[in-house]
């Protein structure tokens, strides 16, 4: 696991993740975070599996030239993974901060945060919608024409499939960076 680009703020070690697993148990690894700078240096861990595996910290603050451990622990599994491999990826990002940041004062990602505004707003337009639709039908409206329905049901279903959309992209996990092979150590 590195930072992105070309310089890095910080080590990652071991920069490959082993468990040991058994069936109906958990197992974990720890990761040694090490700011290789003389600045603050805000973390964030991410992973494909977030259900399978339990990462404490998984945000935080490395101070300059300091490191902090994480616990990446593999939830018990019942079953084993298919050829006993195992393809999930974690992705560490890293960026530097003023000093005395507290992590829940880091700006959401903004990326995120405007998918999950489009979404409620969908959301709160279809449910809009279906009361205009409820209150059209208490009080017996019916248009006659074969355009209402045609139409109606146009707009209906395009605004499913934009809130679909929205939902896949808020819910699907960002791409991580493969971890690097590990190279052979000199110590």
């Amino acid at each position: 696991m590195t930072a992105g680009g070309g310089n890095q703020l910080i080590a990652v070690h071991p920069d490959e993740l082993k468990f040991i697993f058994e069936l109906d148990k958990q197992s974990y690894c720890d990761l040694k975070v090490v700011n290789n700078t003389e600045h603050h240096v805000a973390f964030k861990v991410k992973t494909t599996s977030p259900k399978k595996y339990f990462v404490r910290p998984n945000t935080g603050v490395v101070q300059p030239w300091d490191s902090c451990v994480i616990r990446v622990t593999l939830q018990a599994q019942r079953e084993y993974p298919t050829d006993m491999q195992c393809r999930d990826k974690f992705l560490l990002q890293s960026t530097t901060v003023p000093p005395h940041t507290d992590v829940d004062e880091l700006p959401p990602d903004t990326e995120l945060q405007s998918l999950k505004d489009e979404r409620d707003a969908a959301v709160q337009q279809t449910s809009q919608l279906q009361k205009e639709l409820d209150m059209m039908k208490r009080r017996g409206y019916r248009k006659s024409s074969p355009e209402f329905s045609l139409t109606f049901a146009f707009v209906v279903g395009l605004i499913g499939i934009l809130i679909g959309f929205i939902l896949k992209l808020t819910f699907s996990s960002p791409l991580p960076l493969p971890l690097p092979s590990p190279s052979p150590s000199t110590e």
